[in-house]
């Protein structure tokens, strides 16, 4: 399925997103990340995502483990096959731009319009590193694509922009964030920024700013822990409700209980 720039619903309801991450997908079906094969994990939460009405998905990063080609195009395959929602992504600290790009016709969207809304996608991605950044030249893109329109957004990027309690992760944050917040804070039409990497689900309020991570399709990390740790949580999606006034509902929905093999005892991944 091509990446989507622009979304058409029924106007007589909310607008339905649901954001996936992490998935973390092997070169080869049935790769294991910490005793979790990740294509079932993925297999199971889009069993959940089928059955949970929707007119967009968007994937917030690490969608591979390496970067590897064929992931990309299994994940593609593997979404196509459970629902034809449109669906979109950005790369995470896991994943090669290039190989993404090269997997979809066009390459992915940076700004998405669906009715009301529009959806602002950012990269983080540096090149060899685990944490994330926002280049000068993505900062220009942000500042000029905020004064364009006066539509309601959300904006989606792959690392947290601020600390999310757990400190051996928050030293990924984003480097740019002062940068980040210098842009967004005072802009109105900002509604929430939405992010991945953290494995876990998030919800603070900054300013009239909802800042929301979400769970992962496969490992959970144990909240407000400042060493690494694994949660017992099951692996889920956040869904948002967006109504025309600018005002949204969210939420975090997880597959039923599994016992997948994971290993607890790992001091990291």
């Amino acid at each position: 399925m091509d990446f989507p720039t622009h979304i058409s619903f029924p106007h007589d309801r909310p607008l339905r997103l649901l954001q996936i991450t992490d998935c973390h997908l092997g070169e080869y079906p049935g790769e294991e990340l910490l005793g979790l094969n990740t294509d079932e994990s993925l297999h199971d939460v889009m069993s959940l995502v089928a059955n949970e009405p929707a007119d967009l998905i968007i994937n917030t990063g690490d969608v591979s483990s390496h970067g590897h080609v064929g992931s990309y195009s299994r994940y593609q395959t593997l979404v196509d096959g459970y629902t034809q929602v449109p669906h979109a992504w950005i790369p995470g600290n896991h994943d090669l731009p290039d190989a993404m790009d090269a997997a979809v016709k066009g390459g992915s969207p940076r700004v998405i319009d669906a009715g009301q809304w529009q959806f602002i996608l950012l990269s983080t991605y540096v090149q060899g590193h685990e944490h994330g950044d926002l280049t000068a030249q993505e900062l220009d893109f942000l500042a000029q694509t905020l004064a364009a329109s006066d539509k309601p957004a959300l904006i989606f990027l792959h690392h947290q922009p601020q600390p999310v309690g757990s400190a051996w992760i928050d030293q990924y944050i984003v480097r740019a964030h002062a940068d980040f917040f210098a842009l967004v804070d005072p802009c109105a039409r900002v509604k929430g920024v939405v992010w991945g990497h953290v494995h876990q689900a998030y919800d603070q309020m900054r300013g009239h700013i909802r800042m929301l991570a979400s769970p992962s399709t496969c490992i959970q990390f144990l909240p407000d822990n400042d060493e690494f740790a694994l949660d017992d949580a099951m692996p889920g999606i956040r869904w948002f409700e967006l109504n025309a006034d600018g005002t949204f509902d969210t939420g975090i929905k997880r597959i039923a209980h599994r016992d997948y093999p994971i290993d607890f005892n790992s001091t990291g991944y």
